[in-house]
């Protein structure tokens, strides 16, 4: 190694985002024990700042020691056994990572599921609930590899309607949407730090509701997930304190700064701000024949999909991708699965939701492309 520093990237890719400076400060601190006192009060504070921002009350709110991935893994395999019933809404990569998921745990899976860039039909997504009667529902708020916002109230209404258990993956829009988990009557949830909370990767918030508690308590078998199950983990994120894992000490300092930069801004100014960046990144990206995938009422303001002129696919929309990092230090995200070199996928997360982060993506683009 040359030890020369690394070069500082602009990330607009799908995640992770650039990570706030007093995070990366709050980072540097000295370790405490995972059990010493001080160390749980600043463990309460995360907790407290998660529920703010989960919209509920759920004692069972807790950063998970893992990534926004075993947070989709610790919601299911806690609710689900093998042989039980899922109805799983598909509207991209995460909704079929979520059926996979499920599979693996045993589940019978039945998937919804709707053309890239749109949202789940609520007429299907209701009539399987309905004939199914399953044991959970589960679906994505905001879909990382389309830039959908799903609606939620209505599925989870139906889901409750047949006494199903609601699963949301929330990895996008927490800390850039508002959430209303408990108003929503979501039973399980979860998301990830690097995102629109601008913290490093690494760890999972998720969110179980006192049905979902009691689901895990009266299962027929032990989850099969020693590490995941909330009947341990309860033990050391609720009241008790009792040991079960070493927790990521300096990854929960970093992300209880970032929970308080949101604190300070408010969830109407910080989701006022990620609508504002996105608002000028469409407009902005029309000059090079790049159009929004999704409808306007159904985008996601802190990840924008774009569909390329048929110039910039293929092979060529990965070339610009590279110009773009190697010349200046900008990362945009490809599609996935059946979008890819069709579509980027460009994010303005936390932090990175700027007019000037927009600006310096532009101006890159004028210059490769002009």
């Amino acid at each position: 190694m040359s030890g020369r520093p690394h070069d500082r990237r602009l990330l607009l890719g799908p995640g992770p985002s650039n990570v706030h400076p007093r995070v990366l400060r709050a980072m540097a601190q000295p370790l405490y024990g995972h059990l010493d006192p001080a160390f749980l009060t600043i463990l309460d504070e995360v907790q407290s700042g998660l529920r703010e921002l989960f919209g509920s009350v759920n004692p069972l709110t807790l950063p998970l020691s893992a990534t926004g991935s075993a947070g989709m893994e610790a919601c299911l395999c806690n609710l689900l056994e093998p042989g039980d019933e899922i109805v799983v809404g598909v509207a991209g990569v995460f909704g079929a990572r979520m059926s996979e998921v499920a599979e693996r745990i045993g589940a019978r899976v039945t998937r919804v599921e709707s053309e890239p860039g749109t949202i789940l039909s609520e007429d299907e997504m209701i009539d399987a609930i309905r004939r199914v009667r399953p044991r959970a529902v589960a679906f994505v708020h905001a879909e990382t590899s389309t830039g959908v916002c799903q609606p939620v109230p209505n599925l989870a209404h139906a889901a409750h309607e047949v006494g199903a258990l609601v699963v949301l993956d929330c990895v996008t829009s927490l800390a850039g949407l508002p959430l209303e988990l408990d108003r929503w009557g979501i039973d399980a949830a979860y998301s990830g730090t690097q995102k629109c909370l601008s913290c490093p990767p690494g760890l999972s918030p998720v969110s179980f509701s006192e049905r979902a508690v009691e689901r895990a308590a009266s299962r027929k078998a032990k989850v099969q997930s020693w590490y995941l199950d909330i009947n341990l983990l309860a033990g050391y994120f609720g009241g008790e304190r009792v040991y079960h894992h070493t927790a990521p000490i300096s990854a929960i300092f970093g992300l209880a700064e970032g929970l308080r930069i949101v604190a300070e801004e408010g969830m109407q100014d910080r989701t006022q701000r990620h609508f504002a960046a996105a608002a000028a990144l469409v407009e902005g990206l029309r000059e090079f024949g790049m159009e929004p995938l999704v409808a306007p009422e159904h985008r996601l303001p802190m990840l924008t999909a774009v569909r390329l002129p048929k110039m910039l696919r293929g092979a060529e929309e990965a070339k610009l991708r590279h110009r773009l990092l190697d010349h200046w230090g900008i990362e945009v995200g490809a599609g996935l699965g059946t979008l890819a070199g069709e579509i980027w996928r460009i994010g303005l997360m936390g932090e990175n939701a700027r007019l000037t982060n927009v600006e310096s993506l532009l101006c890159a683009l004028r210059r490769e492309l002009g």
